[in-house]
């Protein structure tokens, strides 16, 4: 099919960010959000673009995950909204994990008023927001830093973990299989995430819908070892079955009130 001269230029900016929202595109093409969303939609038929909540993206792969800068505002109302409702189930005086990803980052923005925190963590984007925090103490866990989204990464990290048994982890991921496998893109991160797990007394896993049956390359775990999954929209029917039958808290922010401990 041939597109129009904005039609490429849209498929040009979101192929180099990622992701772009329908104001932004709208305001920097000069035309009204409703004809910028039938650009996207004849996009999204070609199969060119996915469309998301107030914007568009790269279509999902298996084995890339969505760049950083798109994942920091993809659907980060419901992240913010999953984040606020987990940090009131984080109690204060304790001691936690906190891995890689865009939710896990809004997580920390929520503890920022908790007292007495003893946070360890492989993301230096959380590292830079818990440092607010007077009364939490950071410890950063050493190895390589990976580029595009501060994350730390490989043996060293692990090996760094594998030091500490903490009280809560609190842990991202790129998709959830409907029979509970937990899949993430990056090996060398995953296997972080699984000393994680295994050094924490209790494990939170944030994730919001999008997650729901999306692939990634590499198996992480099961849902299984998860205590509880604090997510923004209940999940579909499978995957719900699999969590009643692990055991596994689920917790939707519409679902509790504002006043749940």
């Amino acid at each position: 099919m041939a597109f129009n001269r904005r039609q490429q230029r849209i498929l040009e900016w979101i192929r180099r960010d990622g992701y772009a929202t329908i104001d932004a595109l709208a305001e920097h093409f000069k035309v009204t959000p409703q004809t910028m969303r039938r650009d996207i939609n004849t996009l999204c038929r070609e199969g060119l673009l996915n469309r998301y909540h107030g914007g568009a993206g790269l279509p999902q792969s298996s084995v890339e995950n969505i760049a950083y800068p798109a994942r920091q505002v993809l659907n980060h109302e419901e992240k913010r909204r999953i984040a606020e409702l987990a940090a009131r189930h984080i109690p204060e005086n304790v001691s936690l994990f906190i891995n890689i990803g865009t939710t896990t980052e809004e997580i920390a923005q929520a503890l920022r008023r908790h007292q007495n925190l003893r946070v360890i963590t492989n993301n230096l984007q959380v590292a830079n927001i818990l440092c607010e925090n007077p009364s939490c103490e950071v410890i950063i866990a050493g190895g390589v830093v990976r580029h595009q989204d501060r994350g730390v990464i490989g043996e060293a990290t692990i090996d760094f973990i594998r030091q500490f048994k903490v009280d809560f982890a609190i842990i991202g991921i790129s998709g959830i299989e409907e029979d509970g496998t937990l899949r993430d893109f990056d090996y060398r991160e995953v296997r972080v995430a699984q000393a994680i797990i295994a050094q924490s007394r209790k494990v939170l896993l944030v994730a919001d819908h999008t997650k729901f049956g999306r692939n990634a390359l590499v198996q992480l775990g099961h849902i299984r070892q998860i205590d509880a999954l604090f997510t923004d929209r209940p999940p579909p029917p499978d995957l719900a079955a699999v969590l009643a039958e692990a055991n596994v808290a689920v917790h939707v922010p519409d679902a509790e009130p504002p006043s749940a401990p």
